[in-house]
């Protein structure tokens, strides 16, 4: 029998686990082991010849001269947060809302714990599920980094990998107040998920629209890689941004839980 909510939820998500390391593997094997055949002259020429407003969906400083620069503009200022995002989101959506929805709410409420604990121990079973999908993307990228022979540094590799696992936390941490809001997993899915999207355009085209440029540092994409981690280190005042966030956010989860009446 597992001692506490967040034990068992961790083992819940064991299966899922496995399958984002097979995917993760399998993902960043292809990313960067394409590197060496596409960055050849031919290649770097029609990229730079595409449109701005194309080449700013992978990075704003899309480069194929380093393989740091190409593989943080095509994975951790594109796919990279994607993934965080949508693993947070889930978790977070189904942390409290997916319970009741499923009518085992009642199951935890039964517990000796007050109703902020089980939020928390939800919440730190989210952010411990992260930090190991970070570790398996840290872990895939630097075999497949010796494997085709890229000279990127492992320890700045790692910083790229934990700030996009804050990232991904803080937006698990929006689908949870979501959740424990209205008590649907479906609004905390959606809710999340367009605020990802405007959140997303905003940090891709603020910096070629002038008009969205004030708005740019309200979007979380821009504290998860704007300082390019990979290729400076992490950015201590970003992270402490996203810190922040999720915070606010987790505080919020509390208050809205505590105060609902909960349908079991």
């Amino acid at each position: 029998m597992l001692r506490s909510i967040f034990t068992k939820t961790l083992w819940d998500q064991r299966r899922s686990f496995l399958w984002w390391a097979i995917g993760l593997s399998a993902l960043s094997l292809y990313t960067a082991g394409l590197y060496p055949s596409i960055a050849t002259p031919e290649f770097t020429s029609y990229v730079n010849q595409l449109p701005t407003a194309l080449t700013a969906l992978f990075g704003e400083s899309f480069s194929l001269a380093t393989a740091e620069g190409y593989l943080n503009a095509y994975f951790f200022d594109l796919m990279g947060p994607i993934l965080f995002v949508i693993y947070g989101i889930a978790a977070g959506s189904g942390a409290i809302a997916g319970e009741e929805e499923r009518g085992t709410l009642d199951v935890l409420l039964a517990n000796p714990l007050e109703r902020w604990l089980v939020v928390v121990h939800k919440f730190v079973a989210m952010v411990v599920g992260m930090f190991i999908l970070a570790f398996f993307l840290w872990a895939s990228l630097a075999v497949t980094v010796v494997l085709v022979n890229l000279d990127i540094d492992y320890s700045r590799l790692a910083q790229a990998c934990l700030s996009g696992a804050l990232l991904g936390i803080a937006f698990g941490a929006l689908a949870l107040a979501l959740g424990c809001l209205r008590g649907s997993r479906g609004f905390s899915i959606g809710g999340a998920a367009a605020v990802t999207l405007i959140a997303y355009v905003v940090k891709t085209y603020a910096p070629l629209v002038e008009a969205m440029k004030p708005y740019e540092k309200l979007s979380p994409f821009y504290y998860a890689n704007a300082a390019k981690p990979l290729i400076n280190g992490i950015n201590v005042e970003h992270a402490a941004v996203l810190i922040g966030l999720t915070i606010i956010l987790l505080l919020a989860s509390v208050v809205a839980f505590q105060r609902r009446d909960v349908a079991v």
